[in-house]
């Protein structure tokens, strides 16, 4: 792969969770998460990337929000299940990053708010069409995506390099 050819990484957050009496790390998805995970990897199928890896956090949520959505997938990606996803912060989550192997030219990461809409804030530095308003307006709802490029090895990605190329949330 070249450096030349940018890079792709969609911003996952995971579905929507349920409350019941256990640890916040242990919270499973509500049947709505369980629908519009499936619904998520649909319209990630339709974006036509083909990741190369997957870094999921280790909840509950996510993972079941991952499994959900990658039964959608033409090709299951590479995935690590990565505990520090979990509560981490946009700078954490960029040091994360920032270790992927440069062989790996599209990620997914499927993590939780405020981290993953704090990541896409920071990273955008310019935006397509109508998704910066979009994800501006409609905030980071559970389930939602947004997709992100940048040139240059994943060492050097920072604040502010990337483009908002698109973004999505299931309906209300």
């Amino acid at each position: 792969m070249s450096v030349a050819e940018p890079r792709r990484i969609v911003l996952f957050r995971h579905a929507k969770a349920d409350w019941p009496q256990v640890t916040d790390h242990e919270r499973p998805l509500a049947d709505r998460g369980r629908m519009d995970a499936a619904e998520a990897g649909r319209r990630l199928t339709d974006t036509g990337i083909a990741f190369d890896l997957a870094l999921c956090s280790t909840a509950v949520r996510t993972r079941e929000t991952w499994k959900l959505a990658v039964q959608e997938f033409p090709q299951r990606p590479k995935t690590v299940y990565e505990e520090r996803v979990y509560e981490a912060s946009p700078g954490e989550l960029i040091a994360l990053l920032n270790e992927t192997p440069d062989d790996a030219q599209n990620v997914l990461m499927i993590g939780h708010n405020p981290g993953i809409q704090g990541l896409a804030d920071v990273l955008a530095g310019s935006g397509e069409d109508d998704a910066r308003e979009r994800m501006t307006r409609r905030g980071f709802p559970a389930a939602a995506f947004a997709v992100l490029s940048f040139g240059g090895t994943w060492k050097r990605l920072e604040p502010g390099v990337a483009t908002l190329r698109d973004y999505w949330a299931p309906a209300e």
